[in-house]
């Protein structure tokens, strides 16, 4: 059984709406339908959608963290922390 929702489940918008490379904003994590349809949606479907956006927001900055520990070296020169060497 639903819960009934005292008050509006706020729209996750971060006002910067810019689509990510896999076709995520890179504000608030949503997918192209769930912006667009956003007004539609029922409370709890908006809370499965935000729910979701919280678990890509924290892949999206623990992939950042991996790329942020490892330096890359230029091009030209030798990668020091290579495996294969």
């Amino acid at each position: 059984m639903r819960q009934i929702e005292f008050f509006d489940i706020a729209n996750p918008c971060k006002k910067i709406c810019i689509s990510g490379d896999k076709g995520l904003c890179i504000g608030c994590f949503r997918k192209r339908e769930e912006r667009l349809h956003w007004k539609e949606l029922d409370d709890f479907t908006k809370k499965q959608i935000i729910r979701a956006c919280a678990i890509r927001e924290k892949k999206y900055n623990a992939g950042l963290s991996k790329k942020k520990k490892r330096p890359r070296g230029d091009d030209n020169q030798m990668d020091i922390f290579d495996e294969s060497l």
